[in-house]
């Protein structure tokens, strides 16, 4: 196991995984040594959330696919049946949204607690940034001020 800071989390070598290997994925299964870096992008970038929901609702696919053609009743029913069941898998899969995409990094190799490092950092920067933007924001305000005041 190896630290975030390694040369593969580099964007030069990340490499998306082909569509029936990304469906294999978003249903649990693991992925190639060679997207490893891939693994830790998607469970870290600044969309990682709406991923996990893409994730989700892939999983809950079948199933649903599965009630809408072999319930025996009415449609009404069945997309009622269906529309409760995404609700109530979308719930749970928010609540276990940190910990669900930690596991896909522990299962790609990197150390526990690897995501979650790293979407903090990226956090704090994203922060400092804004405060960043504020403050200069605020300076040029005051200057503006001070020449129309006469100051």
């Amino acid at each position: 196991m190896t630290s975030p800071t390694d040369a593969d989390v580099d964007a030069e070598s990340r490499v998306r995984p082909p569509v029936h290997r990304w469906l294999w994925y978003a249903l649990g299964g693991g992925l190639p040594a060679r997207h490893r870096s891939w693994v830790l992008h998607d469970t870290t970038t600044r969309t990682w959330g709406m991923r996990h929901v893409a994730r989700s609702l892939v999983q809950m696919a079948i199933p649903s696919a599965l009630v809408l053609a072999f319930v025996p009743s009415g449609w009404a029913l069945r997309l009622a049946v269906v529309g409760g069941g995404v609700f109530l898998g979308l719930i749970f899969s928010l609540a276990y949204m940190a910990e669900t995409t930690e596991h896909r990094v522990i299962k790609a190799g990197y150390r526990p607690g690897t995501a979650v490092h790293l979407r903090e950092q990226a956090g704090m920067a994203a922060q400092r940034r804004e405060s960043e933007r504020k403050r200069a924001a605020a300076a040029k305000r005051a200057d503006r001020y001070r020449r129309r005041a006469g100051g």
